[in-house]
């Protein structure tokens, strides 16, 4: 070929190559000031971490790339915000699915066609199938951006950390060291509960065998409202921390307690920095110096050596009025379930990582639980949003029993019961759509399983919605709210438990454990279930815990389920005495966390002699059941790490026969003044009466008659007092109780003798036989008296009975007691009155017949208080009819 010719063709290549290059330029964008920006992955859930950077106008680069799995639709999305409207109006910005564990990859993805930077505000992993965000960046919108992330505090996140290590399967350190400031930067992340700590320090240097004796820790973990906690903590033995009278502090302690002589400012040098709980694992950031001014209770770390640090994961003590802070329980012998402990060596100037993808733990579910019962309405409200688990989320979500979000769990077959009162805007419904707010509305499958646009309502006219799950229910649905997205959460939809096994179910006081059970001829079936994670649970039968009978069920660290029975007479672990009840049929296990065991025990235990003889179920009395919870229980002697760190605040009062419940009240003031103004009326005033009217004739004048009627009209007014103070408080009449009934006799028989003696008729005279209508009146006074006292004693008795049974008042034997020793007393008086009058009698020096007849004597007893001119017109009468004098003198005439 001519050179002529290959000159033309090689320009002709070169042209071509020239405009390949502008048409690949021109399809990646025509701004690329962003090229070389660096910025981390900020996690909202998934386990989301990387390192993002541009590449180019049209592809970008996440390295160490850590994700838990979306779903099919998941994608690295493009939005103007992180807020749920700017990710629904959002759109891909990339082709490739995030719906598989990346594991620290370091990968490349191209924009999709149409997509520029200009375009991208905000660069998300976003699953648009459940508005799901796992991370997001930011991208600068300057022209000259830093390819440096430390230039810019938002291009860095406080997840990602230079280096980490793998202590175990479940748990990681990671760090940043910057030995120019002399501190480090650390974050422990563990697969466990929230109930769980971490712990992580250095060993004392220096000594033979590593040992956690002397050992500088950082204990880190999350209160019971989800705040972090990081804080500084020395070991001086292997047990929890003890606080003895003499001042001395021993076992693993905070650094704060060895301080409290002034220098307790000094003694806590770690500084929280960040903390969140995300798909079951707990990451908590803090910062500590190398070289502490703590000497005494700080080791020197030098970033150089290769150290060895001690760690732990395990329960979490709650905080109480002796030790106001958060402790963790130090396990001897076997460990508890979840707990581990070892040693590892560590060198912070050897950075890398030896983390390999995300932490996944088994249990990803962090809100709350709650289990539907057939009998027990679910109570929905709103409420702020504080730890909704699907971020982004609305300022507002749904509450259920004062709940935010909870994880619903209901039985196929068994009705659950909404009482809507979120208000009438936030009408409830339940859908296959994990999003809500009307999916229809935005052209999404879904099917609508029970509510609608009238499941609405305010706690003042809240809604009744009542929904059948059946077996075609998938195992998964949720509750939403009609008009706005993601409200509502998930409900698992399983088979028949619990409620089906059992006849019947209550929510024992605070909503916390469910108790079931089955009446079987002379035994009962008994479960117990807690509605929230803890290491034990125990249940009572009695007023508190303290002179009770308890049932505790466990799990121990080979998680294997114990049910055992004890009994309580005082408040440390050497006042629980374990018992041999026939217990059969026992069962416990562990369901996300929470404890569930059952039982079978008959309702009188066949053995003498024994305490536990004593545990009667009488199933037509009331029966009252407390309940505790705890972070660890074991089979041996027991200890302040078993104590309960939850309780009931009363009993509740179950009557067995008809699956009725009612909590026990505190004694009402005015029904204590109702008791003691009956007292007065039927134990001091109506016996005085009586008594005047029986023993006081023999005495000059009407004093008997005045006495008695006195008394009785003071007991009559006090009676009346003290009913209306009683109806007042109970908002009215009441007889279900056998006390009211009797009471309510006692009550007419005593209003009836005022009106009885307004009608009596009057005595004859010159002791004439007593007429048909005196005689009839007589006995008739006499029955309703004695049948007014005697019903009047009975309802003192039944009151206090009733009591005892209704408000659990531990002085009702003594007050039984001194009822009994008064109306003892009543009766000496009486018989020793009796005597007298018998004396007086045989002596011939009482003229009174004595009989218990109010008008049976030759007093005059027509005078009657009520009518004070009956009194004038019988003293007129008298004095008309004595003989009158005459004198008769002649007349002078």
């Amino acid at each position: 070929m001519a050179p002529a010719a290959l000159h033309l063709l090689a320009i002709l290549c070169l042209a071509s190559l020239l405009a390949g290059a502008a048409a690949a330029s021109a399809g990646c964008g025509v701004n690329t000031s962003l090229e070389g920006y660096r910025a981390d992955l900020r996690m909202s859930q998934h386990q989301l971490r990387g390192r993002m950077e541009v590449l180019d106008g049209c592809s970008f680069r996440v390295a160490a790339l850590d994700l838990l799995p979306g779903s099919a639709s998941a994608r690295w999305w493009r939005a103007d915000g992180t807020d749920l409207d700017a990710l629904a109006r959002g759109e891909p910005a990339a082709a490739d699915p995030l719906d598989r564990t990346f594991r620290s990859e370091s990968l490349v993805f191209r924009l999709l066609p149409g997509v520029s930077w200009p375009r991208v505000p905000v660069l998300a992993a976003y699953d648009p199938l459940t508005s799901s965000l796992f991370g997001f960046v930011r991208l600068s919108a300057g022209a000259n951006a830093s390819s440096d992330p430390s230039s810019s505090s938002a291009s860095a996140a406080p997840t990602m950390l230079d280096s980490c290590a793998q202590l175990s399967p479940r748990f990681r350190v990671r760090w940043t060291l910057h030995e120019a400031n002399n501190s480090v930067d650390i974050g422990l992340e563990a697969a466990v509960g929230s109930e769980y700590y971490m712990a992580f320090g250095w060993a004392q240097p220096g000594v033979a065998e590593a040992s956690v004796i002397g050992a500088d820790l950082v204990v880190a973990g999350f209160t019971e409202d989800g705040l972090p906690f990081a804080d500084d903590y020395y070991v001086t033995n292997n047990s929890e921390c003890l606080l003895r009278e003499d001042g001395s502090v021993e076992g693993v302690c905070p650094d704060t307690i060895y301080g409290r002589n002034g220098s307790a400012a000094l003694a806590n040098d770690t500084r929280l920095v960040y903390g969140h709980r995300r798909d079951g694992v707990s990451f908590v950031r803090f910062s500590r110096p190398l070289v502490s001014k703590d000497s005494k209770h700080d080791v020197a770390v030098n970033a150089a050596r290769n150290m060895t640090v001690v760690w732990a994961i395990g329960l979490l003590r709650p905080p109480d009025s002796l030790r106001p802070y958060y402790l963790p329980l130090v396990s001897r012998g076997s460990a508890s379930a979840g707990t581990a402990f070892a040693f590892a060596k560590l060198k912070l100037s050897d950075a890398g990582s030896g983390c390999v993808g995300p932490l996944d733990a088994d249990d990803k579910e962090d809100q709350a639980r709650i289990t539907s019962e057939r009998k027990t309405p679910l109570v929905v409200t709103v409420g702020p949003a504080l730890h909704y688990p699907n971020p982004p989320n609305p300022d507002k979500v749904l509450y259920i029993n004062k709940k935010e979000a909870p994880l619903l769990k209901v039985e196929r077959g068994v009705p659950v019961t909404f009482s809507v009162e979120a208000g009438h805007d936030v009408p409830l419904y339940i859908t296959s759509d994990p999003v809500g707010g009307n999916a229809t509305s935005r052209n999404t499958p879904e099917v609508i399983y029970a509510g609608g646009p009238k499941a609405e309502g305010v706690p003042a006219t809240p809604t009744e919605l009542v929904w059948l799950p059946d077996r075609n229910t998938p195992d998964l649905v949720y509750y939403q709210s009609l008009y706005d997205q993601k409200m509502g959460w998930k409900i698992q939809v399983v088979d028949g438990g619990l409620s089906d096994m059992y006849n019947n179910s209550v929510l024992l006081d605070d909503q916390q454990v469910t108790f079931f059970w089955t009446l079987s001829g002379d035994s009962i079936n008994i479960a117990a279930r807690g509605e929230k994670k803890s290491g034990y649970l125990a249940i009572g039968f009695g007023s508190a815990m303290v002179n009770s009978y308890a049932y505790v069920g466990w799990v121990d660290g080979n998680g294997k389920g114990h049910v055992k029975s004890y009994w309580i007479d005082g408040k440390d672990g050497m006042s629980v005495h374990e018992t041999h009840e026939n217990v059969t049929h026992k069962r416990c296990r562990l369901e996300n966390g929470a404890i569930i065991f059952e039982f079978t025990r008959p309702l009188t235990p066949s053995c003498i002699g024994r305490v536990e003889c004593k545990n009667l179920i009488d199933p037509t009395t009331p029966l009252k059941v407390i309940w505790a919870m705890g972070a660890q229980w074991s089979s041996g002697p027991l200890s302040l790490k078993n104590m309960h760190s939850d309780t009931s605040n009363r009993p509740i009062r179950i009557l067995l026969l008809s699956g009725l419940a009612e909590a026990v009240e505190d004694l009402r003031p005015v029904l204590a003044v109702h008791g003691f103004m009956m007292f007065v009326a039927w134990a001091i005033l109506f016996p005085g009466g009586i008594m005047a009217a029986r023993y006081l004739k023999h005495l000059k004048g009407d004093l008997w008659f005045q006495a008695h009627i006195y008394l009785q009209y003071s007991g009559t007014a006090v009676m009346l007092l003290g009913v209306l103070f009683a109806v007042a408080e109970l908002r009215g009449f009441s007889f279900k109780s056998r006390h009211a009934r009797i009471g309510a006799v006692a009550f007419a028989f005593a209003c009836a003798q005022p009106i009885n003696a307004y009608l009596r008729p009057y005595k004859t005279e010159n002791r004439e036989p007593s007429s048909r209508n005196r005689i009839v009146w007589e006995y008739l006074h006499l029955f309703t008296g004695r049948s007014a006292a005697l019903a009047g004693i009975v309802a003192l008795f039944t009151g206090l009975q009733h009591l005892g049974h209704r408000y659990g008042s531990k002085n009702i034997k003594g007050l039984t007691c001194g009822l009994i020793l008064w109306f003892l007393s009543i009766a000496l008086v009486t018989a020793y009155f009796e005597y007298l009058a018998i004396k007086r009698r045989r002596d011939g020096t009482d003229g009174l017949s004595g009989k218990w007849v109010l008008g049976n004597t030759e007093e005059d007893d027509t005078v009657d208080l009520l009518q004070s001119d009956r009194v004038v017109s019988k003293m007129e009468s008298n004095s008309s009819s004595e003989p009158m004098e005459v004198q008769l003198e002649p007349l002078k005439g």
